[in-house]
């Protein structure tokens, strides 16, 4: 996979991610976007070795709940 294939790929499913952090957390979109960023979810999301890029934005979310629950 070209490396522009892999971005596209992340930036979609963060894209898809945020409204449902904001709406979750009643975040800003600013507030949200940080939230995932700084999350060992994003994390996983950016390493090729985990494949996390290639899951629909529901799983992942789901992922993010679990982590975000643990704080």
């Amino acid at each position: 996979m070209r490396p522009q294939d892999k971005q596209f790929l992340i930036e979609s499913l963060c894209e898809d991610l945020v409204p449902m952090i904001m709406e979750e957390y009643h975040l800003t979109d600013i507030e949200a976007i940080d939230k995932l960023y700084k999350s060992r979810t994003f994390t996983k999301i950016e390493d090729a070795n985990t494949g996390l890029y290639y899951q629909g934005p529901v799983y992942v979310f789901e992922l993010l709940k679990e982590e975000f629950s643990e704080k």
